[in-house]
């Protein structure tokens, strides 16, 4: 008999769909044979959907934790209806199905931080504890379902868990860059929060001293941060829904020159034309922002004359996930950074 591998059985009444896609699932007991089940002790909301629902509800922490248990209730999964993403989440093995993948490597106690999105991940909460605005967590009290194809990382014992929390949840992004990198590039970080700093460490690493390195976002403060470490040679203040400054600023920095590479972390949305304006012909865009309308960047892009080429970070590569702990590992500035911004 096969086995339910991407959680089809927990959707609720549309056949078919996968769970990300469905407008709700069944996150009821028991765990099935090839679940895992999880006690939640923190999740990481994305920061395109906290940034939407603090803008919905206002910044005070009730507020926002009452929405986001709304959309739990309604949804059995922890997937924002305007953003459409989620997060990930840290907890601690409570059972694991006879026929889950994992029986080979974890044991119930085991803690672990899930790395797919909240928007798949069937979730009760039974209480919210503390709402953490400046860093986009949530504690609470809860349970989740992580399917035999989800993938998940055990937490470090050499780094603090909230430590271990905030990289993991934007893991993704800095894998990428290490595939698209390469010495002699000139290279733009768009946005200087997690994914901006852990893209700027590992573009750093791969240029080997040759190359160019921009970070790009509102704050200043952000700005001096990352320069004060030295993850940037140029640090540039824009607004980055305003592409046509943008581009000006980049090209004023390169020498009209432009870039090879774009990486486009923002939480905001509206920041598409800011990357595809600021990367020369044949040069490569990459989306890691949850914030990215694919019709705005597809449109805008033929709608300018530019010939370059998008790609879409799906937040899993091969090793993302100690690929990022080792970034903290081998740099202390930047991790110094993470403990200071994001613990």
């Amino acid at each position: 008999m096969n086995i339910d591998l991407y959680g089809l059985s927990r959707v609720v009444g549309e056949k078919g769909v996968l769970p990300q896609r469905a407008r709700k699932l069944d996150p009821a007991l028991p765990c099935r044979e090839a679940e895992l089940l999880i006690d939640v002790e923190s999740l990481n909301i994305d920061a395109a959907s906290f940034k939407q629902i603090q803008g919905e509800v206002g910044a005070e922490p009730a507020r926002i934790a009452a929405r986001i248990q709304e959309i739990v209730r309604e949804r059995g999964k922890m997937q924002n209806p305007v953003t459409g993403s989620g997060g990930m989440l840290l907890g601690r093995v409570k059972e694991i199905g006879p026929r889950h993948p994992a029986r080979e490597t974890l044991a119930p106690g085991d803690r672990i931080a899930t790395l797919v999105s909240l928007s798949l991940t069937p979730l009760v909460i039974e209480e919210i504890k503390a709402v953490h605005p400046e860093i986009d967590r949530v504690d609470l009290r809860g349970h989740a379902i992580l399917f035999a194809s989800g993938i998940y990382a055990k937490l470090p014992t050499d780094m603090p868990d909230t430590l271990a929390l905030a990289a993991l949840d934007v893991c993704g992004a800095p894998a990428l860059v290490a595939r698209y990198v390469r010495p002699g590039m000139t290279v733009a970080v768009l946005g200087a929060g997690k994914s901006g700093a852990l893209c700027l460490a590992q573009a750093r690493r791969d240029l080997q001293g040759k190359g160019r390195l921009l970070a790009l976002d509102i704050s200043e403060k952000a700005l001096e941060a990352l320069s004060g470490i030295g993850l940037c040679d140029v640090a540039l203040k824009v607004d980055a829904t305003q592409g046509v400054d943008v581009m000006e600023a980049v090209s004023q920095a390169t020498g009209g020159g432009l870039c090879d590479l774009v990486i486009n972390c923002a939480s905001v949305g509206n920041t598409e034309m800011a990357s595809i304006l600021s990367v020369k012909d044949g040069g490569t865009v990459i989306f890691f922002s949850m914030a990215t309308s694919f019709t705005a960047a597809a449109l805008g892009a033929e709608g300018v004359g530019k010939d370059v080429t998008m790609l879409v970070g799906n937040g899993y590569a091969p090793g993302h996930a100690e690929l990022t702990l080792d970034l903290l590992r081998a740099e202390p500035a930047l991790r110094k950074l993470f403990e200071t911004r994001y613990v």
